[in-house]
């Protein structure tokens, strides 16, 4: 029997009194671990050879390992959120209750089983208990161990747990930095919040908690909620006084959110009364099941776990040598490595070199030994992490290993930030190499302060997204991955949240090393990442596109688009017009007026008042209304159809018409939206703050935003197209002679394909079938399946797939293609563009069918979209230069997708079409095909497109 089935985990009599050698019971809060150590192995997960990720199993098990040999836990039990389509009570008390939390990842998800197969073969019990969460079983546990004067440890990083700190019950939190545990005990407690650990739970009240979705008082952050239960000593006597609240946001917060804060407060207490029935050996680790333990190591190939348990590494685990000498008797050694484990590196002050430039003098000095450099790393530190509104604090510089120097702006002996600038910008203005990590942020910030940064680049952030497309990329992630160093994190500094600090406000003592890390880590990573892409084959892309580009997005970034209120405020009337009439339909539809944008009303409306069948449920286990399964019901009935475009309209007039306005720059009067190099796997660009990508161009209100859209007073926007660019780099790409024949003959490919799809002339051809093949053609190239078709198409699955199998038939040369990239993605694990661009198919051979499809829809689609990237990218690089060579007023603006928009003025609009038409067609030739390019100009960006 194995030991959760000996907890009863429903109200039973109180169970016999712990053994006496049970003086410490450790309670490990499961998911917490699982959370972490999934994402400790983020950006270089662990894959085995069957196509699975074993990160998060991994990384507990290694955590849980350590945990034992360290500490000697005899007494101990694993606790995992029951989950469920319940709920728990905490959602009964409020429905909003974590209803905006992200599920778990897939990855994450899948690993559970596995975690909990391990905890059970080390003999520990694994509890689950339905209608509370792990955090209220964990609670009860406690205190029911502390009443026979049982010392308690909870494993947890959650800052919860503090409310049930005692003399017998104490926290061990994974420590920021390492593998370590830090101990927080009632002592510890006091002394850090001078407060009483029950009084935490008024703490976590008026704070709220966003990704639970606990209200909490708005105004309040932890800082303020610790200061006001200091001075009241709860939240019942705050809100009896809250006129006395000095801060004018922290009153105003009390006054108009009183029943928040007191349903905050329910919900963050933990219970401690939940009904178990505890048969206290049950927590006794006495005989783990080795064999099982060493096949589970085995199957999942933690080839370092088998090795230590051979040589005797977990001895104390095992519980002595004549059990490991019979679990190796029955174990064969497996054959995949994950490697040891390493300690990561931390700041030293002792061995780094990093110093502060305090006077005229040192900077002086410094621009002599910046003089002549070969090669510069620069990070600059600001007020904001939106460049355009960003002030200047300070520049770090490195050229060598273990050292930085950071320049304050101003600087401490009073030198103005414009002197320390212009005295910087012959050495920033040279033609050296620039190293650093994501520069174009930092191109934008020094020129609005006067300096120009000229190429070449070498950004890491941006090497590494060649490298890796789908990990992460951020500095601190690189660090620990390729330097095993662990860097000072800026929430160290600034903090986090609501009281979050401007880094002006941190000292230049604190700041200083920090942006030295940053340059000397950015300059150590070069080194690593430059030799990574010359033997992925990769440089040649990162020194004639990538690292060209950054200079040009920062140029379009700072150069911004200016936008007519007037029209933006026209449009809102239009879309709130119709958005009033989708709703009178959908009312009349259900029979039933409710709240739209409600997904429990409208759960209700569904599954209830029509009783459509249920696709899904969320994480919480209501019924899911998410789009997927609309565009699924909408195939059943008119209802969902019609909400999703409510959802459209609504969307675009919360996003554009009522968010754009917000965004104009109050120096340039016009909107700079940040454009992302580093985020699409396929090599796309993005766009945001505002998401330009997303305005859809398929619908008459979506393109109506457009016209919003205007250049400076006197100029033209001139916008090109790539026209059907996807589809021309398939038939080049696949060789399909029907394919490439429609595109020489430049015939419309959409009629073309219909009529061979469904057999009529294309004369004959009717607008339906049209947009049938339409679907079709920008459907199968990326893997889509019937499923999939006909939720686009509204229709049966069975129509669908036969359209998908005529398709094929007509075009059997891009149908052999598909088939080919998935067979070379198999073998070699990744599929590239026409340049070489790589991205990585880990689940390409999963068992898992799910997983298995979605990285063939991968195979399929990276290759041609990641051409069309390349080949934009290359025109904007080849387009921007020539702008300059010859001495054009033109700007870029923008980049959507497969277009371009440019200010021009009137006299310029010839000579910057062909200029625009020529570089874009050369940019990447496709073999046999020819490239057409669509060039419209006009008053506003609508009119041009």
């Amino acid at each position: 029997m194995q030991k959760e089935d000996q907890l009863s985990l429903f109200p039973a009599p109180e169970a016999d009194r712990p053994p006496a050698d049970m003086q410490r019971l450790y309670l490990i809060d499961a998911m917490a671990l699982a959370y972490r150590a999934h994402y400790v192995f983020i950006s270089r997960p662990l894959v085995n050879t069957k196509g699975q990720n074993t990160s998060a199993t991994y990384g507990f098990t290694i955590s849980l390992l350590k945990l034992i040999e360290d500490h000697g836990m005899d007494y101990m039990a694993v606790v995992f959120d029951a989950g469920g389509e319940e709920g728990t009570f905490r959602e009964a008390i409020y429905e909003e209750y974590k209803a905006h939390r992200e599920p778990p990842p897939e990855d994450l998800l899948a690993n559970l089983p596995w975690i909990k197969e391990i905890v059970r073969a080390l003999d520990i019990p694994v509890i689950e208990e339905p209608g509370v969460e792990a955090d209220d079983v964990i609670g009860t546990l406690a205190r029911k161990a502390e009443t026979y004067g049982v010392d308690v440890l909870i494993v947890s990083p959650d800052k919860d747990f503090l409310q049930l700190l005692s003399p017998h019950i104490s926290l061990y939190k994974p420590s920021r930095r390492g593998e370590t545990f830090d101990l927080i005990t009632i002592e510890t407690f006091r002394e850090t919040y001078g407060l009483e650990p029950p009084q935490f739970i008024d703490v976590l009240a008026l704070m709220g908690d966003p990704s639970d979705n606990v209200p909490g008082v708005p105004g309040i952050g932890e800082k303020t909620a610790v200061q006001l239960i200091r001075q009241y000593g709860s939240v019942e006597n705050l809100l009896a006084h809250a006129n006395e609240v000095k801060g004018k946001r922290a009153r105003e917060g009390l006054l108009n959110h009183r029943e928040d804060a007191l349903l905050s407060k329910r919900l963050v207490t933990i219970r401690t009364d939940v009904p178990l029935s505890i048969r206290w050996e049950t927590f006794h680790r006495a005989r783990p099941d080795l064999p099982r333990l060493l096949q589970l190591f085995q199957e999942l190939e933690f080839d370092s776990l088998v090795r230590r348990i051979r040589e005797g590494g977990l001895a104390r685990i095992t519980n002595g040598e004549a059990a490991l000498a019979e679990a190796l008797e029955e174990a064969a050694a497996p054959s995949f490595d994950f490697g040891p484990y390493e300690p990561l590196e931390v700041y030293d002050p002792e061995k780094a070199d990093y110093r502060i430039v305090r006077n005229q003098q040192q900077l002086d000095e410094l621009i002599a030994q910046l003089d002549g450099l070969e090669r510069l790393a620069i990070d600059t530190e600001t007020t904001s992490t939106e460049a355009m509104w960003a002030s200047l604090v300070g520049i770090a510089f490195s050229w060598d290993k273990g050292q930085g120097y950071y320049v304050p702006t101003p600087l401490p002996d009073g030198t103005p930030t414009e002197v320390v600038v212009k005295r910087l910008a012959p050495i920033l203005q040279r033609a050296q190499r620039k190293v650093g990590q994501n520069l174009k942020y930092d191109l934008v910030v020094l020129a609005r302060h006067g300096v120009e940064v000229p190429p070449p680049y070498f950004d890491t952030m941006v090497a590494h997204y060649l490298i890796a497309p789908e990990e992460p990329h951020n500095l601190d992630v690189l660090a620990r991955q390729y330097l095993r160093y662990q860097m000072v994190s800026i929430a160290e500094l600034i903090g986090s949240g609501r009281d979050q600090k401007s880094m002006r406000d941190v000292s230049i003592e604190e700041v200083g090393p920090y942006a030295c890390e940053d340059t000397d880590i950015a300059l150590q990573l070069a080194e690593v990442l430059a030799a990574e892409l010359d033997r992925l084959g990769l440089r040649h892309i990162a020194e004639t596109m990538e690292f060209p580009l950054i200079e040009v997005l920062a140029d379009m970034e700072r150069t911004g688009v200016c936008i007519d209120r007037n029209v933006l405020r026209e449009i809102g009337a239009q879309l709130e017009a119709e958005l009033h009439k989708l709703e009178a339909k959908i009312f009349e539809i259900a029979g039933v007026t409710f709240k739209i944008g409600s997904p429990q009303q409208l759960a209700d409306v569904l599954f209830n008042r029509l009783g459509l069948k249920p696709r899904g449920r969320t994480s919480t286990g209501k019924l899911s209304t998410r789009e997927s399964v609309l565009q699924e019901l909408a195939t059943q009935h008119p209802l969902p159809g019609l909400v999703l475009d409510w959802r459209h309209l609504a969307k675009l007039k919360s996003t554009y018409v009522d968010g754009l306005e917000s965004l104009v720059h109050p120096e340039t009067g016009r909107i700079h939206t940040t454009f992302n190099q580093t985020v699409t796997a396929t090599g796309r660009l993005s766009s945001s703050n505002p998401n330009l990508q997303n305005i859809p161009v398929r619908t008459e209100m979506g393109r109506e935003i457009r016209r919003a859209f205007v250049p400076r007073p006197g100029w033209k926007l001139l916008s090109a197209d790539y026209v059907q660019i996807e589809l021309r780099i398939l038939a080049a790409l696949s060789g399909d002679e029907a394919l490439r024949q429609a595109f020489l003959e430049g015939q419309d490919i959409h009629t073309a394909t219909a009529a061979r799809v469904f057999k009529v002339p294309p004369e004959k051809v009717t607008p339906e079938q049209r947009r049938r093949a339409k679907m079709v053609n920008y459907g199968i190239p990326y893997g889509i399946s019937a499923w999939g078709l006909a939720q686009r198409l509204r229709c049966s699955t069975r129509e669908a797939q036969q359209l998908i199998e005529e398709y094929q038939r007509a075009f059997p040369g891009v149908t052999r293609f598909l088939h080919r990239l998935i067979e070379t993605a198999r073998q070699q694990g990744y599929v590239e563009t026409l340049l070489g661009r790589r991205r990585y198919v880990p689940n390409i051979n999963a068992r898992n069918r799910a997983e298995r499809s979605m990285a063939e829809r991968i195979a399929v689609n990276m290759p041609i979209q990641g051409t069309q990237a390349d080949m934009i990218k290359l025109a904007m690089v080849h387009i921007y230069h020539r702008l300059q060579q010859e001495r054009r007023q033109a700007k870029m603006l923008l980049q959507v997708h497969d277009e371009l928009v440019f200010e021009v003025p009137p006299e310029e609009v010839e000579p910057v079409r062909r200029l625009v038409e020529e570089e874009m067609k050369q940019a990447l030739p496709l073999e046999g095909v020819p490239i057409e390019v669509d060039i419209g100009v006009g008053d506003n960006w609508l009119d041009a497109h």
